[in-house]
């Protein structure tokens, strides 16, 4: 379909893609649209409409790429503002409402794996709240000043790229844990609605962190030397793994794992090379869809591999 406009009407620019819904409620655009433009509701909230733009081709566009014309176009300050209340939104309000439904959710399980999904899923909170307190407290403060001329030494975006942490793995690993390995005595209801959350979270994280390598890095990086521009490539995505069953082997090697084994530990422990044990590990995560140790462990346990007692 064609890209998007300024002269587009905002109720026919949702009509395309409701996510974008929320992308307007973050810019500071609220859903009375009336007959209002694109270009007509920038103005009035103090947006730059070619901004906006970018963001919704962004949400809407899967193969989208900003060009260079495009991003010297756009207003640096509004993608900031854009990912602050972004951060907001996904710590006061998304997972907010998944922990309501996981708490219902375990009310059938065992106290041990309650006690075991609560911890993973506190784990994966506090790594997104530290994911985004990084952003708000070095990286915005630093592109504010870079706005308004103002060098802060000590950094450069080049920090940024190299702390931005993948904050959608353990999401990843509790959407399987929650859709493979908890018990079938807990309500479907609760974990349709659960998975539905982590699905749309999952969803919105993945353009958010688009927009944060693929437009806000190059626009700083615009804005920290205009002579250069360097993008960073594009990486395709993981093709769907087939899911299969653990062999015997694979389970005992997961025990290990869980039981935080290095790889030459388990080796020794099972008589086998380092690299047998790598492939073993690889094996595991292409099979459970899980890639972290603590989503791994969440699985051994839940799956009656490894008794939560024997875990420090």
């Amino acid at each position: 379909m064609d890209k998007f406009s300024g002269n587009m009407k905002l109720a026919e620019l949702v009509e395309t893609n409701y996510r974008l819904l929320g992308v307007l409620s973050r810019v500071g655009i609220d859903g009375s649209f009336g007959e209002k433009t694109v270009s007509e509701a920038c103005i009035q909230c103090g947006l730059d409409p070619d901004t906006l733009i970018l963001l919704c081709e962004v949400y809407s566009f899967p193969e989208f790429e900003p060009t260079v014309a495009q991003l010297h176009r756009c207003h640096v300050g509004d993608i900031l503002r854009y990912l602050h209340q972004s951060h907001d939104y996904y710590l006061t309000r998304m997972l907010v409402m998944m922990e309501g439904t996981v708490s219902q959710l375990l009310e059938p399980c065992s106290p041990g794996q309650r006690k075991v999904v609560w911890d993973f899923f506190r784990g994966y909170q506090q790594e997104l709240k530290n994911h985004f307190g990084f952003e708000e407290q070095e990286v915005i403060p630093y592109v504010q000043d870079l706005i308004i001329g103002r060098e802060r030494s000590g950094f450069s975006i080049d920090r940024f790229e190299e702390n931005h942490s993948n904050i959608d793995e353990k999401l990843s690993d509790f959407k399987n844990l929650v859709m493979k390995s908890l018990p079938p005595s807990c309500d479907n209801r609760l974990r349709i609605e659960l998975l539905m959350h982590v699905f749309v979270l999952q969803e919105d994280l993945k353009c958010h962190t688009y927009i944060e390598d693929h437009v806000l890095v190059p626009m700083v990086r615009l804005l920290e030397n205009p002579q250069r521009y360097r993008e960073r490539p594009q990486e395709p995505d993981a093709a769907t793994a087939e899911r299969l069953e653990l062999s015997e082997r694979e389970k005992e090697i997961l025990v290990s794992v869980a039981q935080g084994l290095l790889n030459k530990e388990i080796a020794d422990k099972h008589h086998i090379s380092i690299n047998t044990v790598i492939t073993h590990r690889k094996n595991i995560t292409r099979k459970t869809g899980i890639k972290t140790v603590p989503g791994l462990t969440v699985y051994a346990i839940l799956n009656n591999l490894i008794d939560i007692n024997s875990i420090e």
